[in-house]
């Protein structure tokens, strides 16, 4: 995506792109990081031939890593966050840190794929005893752009690793995973220089030698979150795109038993805000449900199928999204199914009625989990910002506005790709404060609106048929 910036302009033109395909080898799960790195090199040679390049930033998504050896070569493509090899861990690392302790430390919620839980399957391995330096994925990408080595705190934050208090990496949970210090690099900010492109970066893509490259908020979510378009306080968001995060944006961590028992994450923001929300399992279930159905050739245009599900019959059937059967790849239709049958439900009649029955749970889901967020914050919430691929959505967001039973904006969906490029603008002074960078993605980027409706009687009740009251 190139990103053209000035005082009352904001635009976004994407040039070039590349599939993301997970490879399961016989010993797990992995990332084909060769091919993304291979993707970024070609898109910013498009880049390059479209026009003078500022700046360029990069984000991801979360806790996956690279292990470099001591010659700052890769050993062996990433672990999949979805490869199963932790399960099992959590409880062994228990004995050592107990979840408890992780989390007044860690403030983060608790899921079987952070990075800590990947590490501890990883310890005894060849690669982790021969590791010298950890990066997560976009410093990864950036280490090979440029030779830098660092850790951007948004994604830091997310691992699990990171003393949410205090802004570092944690020295007790490092000591008690049994790791070394060395293995961490330094933590770096949204808005820092990370370097310029290697040469050997230059010539193969066309760009200049001294081209920067700006450390972003690199966990996609934070960039989303940073370019989330309210004009005033008592906003909540939802960004939504394989994974529904939902929260607030605070000043602080909100770190108690009642939050760790809810399951909320204490995650990094840019310019010291904190990202207090949970993870809901998102359009996830959605997409597998559509390459399942691609795959047995039967219909899977979203477009008609979404149609026909605004007509199915409401609450027909419904599902707790953040079910663990839910996580692997695999049929999810058939997984659905599997999970009605057991709670007493009817199965999902078809296609459409599958439809219905994952939009309902996720807004449900959305329901739930922003009423609990701003009960622990002691938060009120007048709006709902919905940014990121689901904001296309309009029956997802729809049913939001019904079950929160509070207003939505819904967009921009290239949330994460405008945040990013605002915090090089910014870095550049083409930006002012975080308040001016949200006023310019309220003024240029096409929002939609949607006022709550239905019957909250109904609502309620669907909540509490799968637990989410």
């Amino acid at each position: 995506m190139v990103g053209r910036v000035g005082p009352a302009h904001l635009e976004l033109s994407e040039l070039h792109r590349f599939p993301n395909r997970p490879v399961r080898l016989p010993g797990g799960l992995h990332w084909d990081v060769l091919s993304l790195y291979q993707g970024v090199l070609d898109g910013l040679g498009e880049a390059a031939r479209a026009g003078a390049i500022a700046t360029i930033g990069i984000d991801s998504w979360a806790v996956d890593y690279g292990l470099l050896d001591a010659a700052g070569e890769l050993l062996g493509n990433p672990f999949h966050y979805r490869d199963t090899r932790t399960a099992g861990v959590v409880d062994r690392l228990g004995a050592a840190l107990p979840a408890e302790e992780l989390y007044r430390i860690t403030g983060l919620q608790h899921l079987p794929f952070n990075t800590v839980f990947q590490l501890a399957a990883a310890n005894g391995s060849a690669s982790l005893a021969a590791a010298k330096t950890l990066l997560l994925i976009p410093d990864l990408l950036i280490h090979w752009l440029t030779g830098s080595i660092g850790a951007e705190a948004t994604n830091a934050s997310t691992t699990a690793l990171f003393d949410a208090r205090a802004g570092t990496w944690s020295s007790t949970v490092v000591e008690r995973l049994g790791i070394d210090r060395g293995l961490l690099p330094p933590i770096r900010h949204a808005g820092d220089t990370a370097g310029t492109l290697r040469s050997e970066v230059a010539a193969r893509t066309g760009l200049p030698p001294s081209t920067p490259v700006t450390v972003v908020a690199s966990h996609d979510t934070a960039s989303a979150v940073a370019a989330v378009p309210a004009t005033g306080p008592g906003f909540a968001y939802i960004s939504c795109g394989t994974w529904s995060l939902a929260g607030l944006e605070l000043d602080g961590p909100v770190i108690t038993e009642a939050s760790r028992a809810a399951n909320f994450t204490n995650e990094r923001g840019i310019d010291g805000t904190f990202r207090f929300l949970r993870n809901i399992m998102g359009m996830w279930l959605l997409s597998e449900c559509l390459r399942t159905w691609a795959a047995d050739g039967l219909p899977a245009d979203p477009a008609p199928l979404l149609a026909q599900a605004a007509r199915s019959r409401p609450f027909a059937a419904l599902i707790d999204p953040d079910d663990p059967g839910f996580l692997a790849p695999g049929d999810m239709p058939a997984r659905i199914a599997d999970y009605c049958a057991r709670t007493g439900q009817g199965v999902p009649a078809d296609q459409s009625a599958m439809v219905r029955c994952i939009l309902e749970s996720l807004a449900l889901a959305h329901r739930s989990t922003l009423r609990r967020a701003a009960e622990l914050a002691d938060r009120d919430i007048r709006t709902v910002h919905l940014v990121g691929g689901g904001s296309r959505n309009d029956l997802l967001c729809r049913l939001t506005a019904d079950a929160t039973g509070l207003p939505v904006v819904a967009g921009p969906a290239e949330a994460t790709a405008l945040g990013n490029v605002l915090v090089q603008a910014r870095a550049h002074g083409l930006v002012g404060d975080h308040s001016a960078l949200r006023a310019l993605v309220a003024d240029t980027q096409p929002l939609r609106r949607y006022r709550p409706g239905g019957d909250e009687r109904a609502w309620a009740a669907a909540a509490a048929r799968i637990g989410l009251d």
